[in-house]
């Protein structure tokens, strides 16, 4: 007996193996970091957010556990991707959006969603909703225009991202972002969109001329108020320059006056001394002026000392 007991014992073990591996599936549940789960007991919705790791369960039907992503989602759209779209002025033009969105609160996503294959298609229908919306609210020269300070794309963006959070929200979804994928024109629309812009290039280059031109002027007109002010100041100082050798002039002549004898000697010491600056030789006669100052009887100038006055 004892031996075919021990003959069935491995199959034994694998019963015993298989049995508990059984229990742990029936009785227990993962959740990953990635992930949300939502408990529902005997047909009630759990309020309590399980975290990440191994949880004790009731077995289904008594229990049953319903899995979420919680990262973050990127949709463009199912329907309609890229469709035309009127502007203000009644301006068809191709656009195509995205949005990101992730679950922000997963037992209401699990009772009014279910799924992200229906949560998709709601938020295509309120996609392309505030895309009309937001596109109709400007003109096609602020969607498409080479000036960055007229285009509205991020703020249509922001527009959005608004609408669409904004029906969003009940439904336990947060919209994270939203974008402009594809933005063209139909070919009937084209040509009037290159005239504008090459209009609006025109504009640029005559402003930006007008600019420089008033710049210039500007520069001239203070390098000609410069140029005054130092002729101005020159001819100032010239003249001070003028009246201060007159007056000192004066006092000379007032001097030379009082001694005519001394002005005459001074007069020729002077010419002398240029005459000496240079290399050049000359042979004159010594009654020249000024060279009359180097003959013997010079010392017939000391009339012309204070003393002898």
């Amino acid at each position: 007996m004892s031996s075919k007991v021990f003959k069935h014992w491995p199959t034994l073990l694998l019963g015993v193996f298989v049995f508990a591996v059984l229990l742990v599936a029936v009785f227990t549940y993962q959740v990953n970091s990635t992930e949300f789960a939502v408990v529902e007991r005997m047909g009630v919705m759990q309020d309590t957010q399980p975290e990440p790791g191994l949880h004790f369960r009731l077995p289904y039907p008594f229990e049953k556990i319903t899995k979420y992503d919680k990262r973050m989602h990127c949709f463009g759209g199912s329907e309609g991707q890229i469709e035309e779209t009127a502007t203000k002025d009644k301006k068809n033009i191709l656009v195509g959006i995205f949005i990101t969105y992730k679950i922000s609160d997963p037992q209401v996503f699990a009772k009014r969603m279910t799924t992200f294959k229906k949560a998709e298609s709601e938020l295509n229908i309120w996609m392309r909703g505030a895309k009309t919306m937001a596109f109709g609210k400007y003109d096609l020269n602020q969607i498409l225009t080479t000036n960055k300070g007229d285009m509205k794309l991020n703020a249509i963006a922001e527009e959005i991202k608004a609408d669409i959070a904004k029906k969003a929200q009940p439904y336990g979804l947060e919209i994270c972002s939203a974008g402009i994928t594809t933005l063209n024109v139909p070919e009937a629309v084209s040509s009037s969109v290159f005239e504008r812009m090459n209009q609006d290039r025109k504009s640029e280059v005559e402003k930006l001329l007008s600019e420089g031109e008033k710049k210039a002027s500007e520069i001239k007109t203070a390098a000609e108020v410069e140029q005054l002010e130092i002729i101005a100041n020159a001819e100032a100082h010239a003249k001070m320059i003028r009246s201060e050798g007159d007056v000192e002039s004066a006092k000379a002549m007032e001097v030379f006056k009082q001694d005519p004898a001394l002005a005459a000697f001074l007069l020729r010491l002077d010419s002398l001394r240029e005459i000496m600056k240079g290399k050049t030789t000359l042979v004159l006669d010594t009654n020249t002026d000024p060279f009359t100052l180097l003959k013997s009887d010079a010392d017939q100038l000391d009339t012309v000392k204070p003393g002898n006055k």
